[in-house]
């Protein structure tokens, strides 16, 4: 991925650090959103530099699309270029059905489906042949096994649709679109030791947590020269939850 461009939404913790560390790694210079954690934003940037590529870190709220797009045209106007996008930013509402507001159900839509289309949008008009666009979804779009996630798997399962709608839209300009379905994954928001690891460990196949690195390996692959045939496709990274 050496001379290539990727910006990673809520790149400062989780999931989006991993993926653009990997990304790094792989010889991309990459820029990171993040919503308000400007210091770990910071050293995440300073592991993308250590990795002898070019990094910068853009505040930007996935709720509001204008940022979305700034963050675009900030990453071009810096880098020249962009090449790879990857819509990871996101929320993990949580509770029962009816207790869910409609604030709640317009903020989330706004950050995991509005926020992916608009930045597939803008990123689109700068990308040339080769370019990648990649959404991390979630296993429970495809299966809810518990309860309290309605919200949620809903917001995730219009990645699928946007997906298949991104593949066929830019196919032709030699552009891909997919996502990645992360199942239960070790990060600050589902850390593997708590009180509910447990009984989300049990409905994996492996009965283990996926790392955010096994996520960014997937992406990586997608964004890279293996990925260049594969466009339109859900991949799920979940120990085999769905299986």
């Amino acid at each position: 991925m050496t001379r290539r461009v990727a910006l990673v939404t809520g790149g400062s913790r989780g999931i989006g650090a991993a993926i653009a560390l990997r990304l790094a790694a792989e010889g991309a210079d990459v820029v990171i959103t993040y919503a308000r954690a400007a210091d770990r934003a910071a050293t995440v940037v300073k592991e993308i530099e250590a990795a002898g590529v070019r990094g910068l870190a853009v505040a930007a709220e996935a709720s509001d699309a204008s940022q979305v797009v700034a963050a675009v045209e900030r990453t071009v106007a810096e880098f020249g270029r962009i090449d790879v996008v990857v819509s990871n930013a996101g929320v993990a509402p949580y509770g029962p059905l009816e207790d869910v507001t409609l604030e709640e159900v317009d903020s989330t839509l706004a950050i995991h489906a509005r926020a992916s289309f608009v930045l597939a949008q803008a990123a689109a008009a700068h990308m040339g042949r080769g370019g990648r666009i990649i959404c991390i979804g979630s296993s429970l779009a495809e299966r809810v096994p518990y309860p309290g996630w309605t919200l949620y798997s809903m917001s995730k399962s219009a990645l699928i649709g946007l997906t298949k709608g991104l593949a066929r839209d830019l196919g032709p300009r030699g552009i891909t679109a997919n996502l990645v379905h992360p199942g239960s994954t070790d990060t600050e928001m589902n850390p593997a030791d708590s009180q509910d690891a447990e009984e989300e460990r049990r409905y994996t196949a492996l009965d283990t947590y996926c790392s955010p690195e096994d996520i960014a390996a997937t992406v990586a692959h997608l964004a890279g020269e293996g990925g260049r045939h594969i466009t339109g496709a859900a991949i799920t990274v979940d120990a085999g939850t769905t299986a």
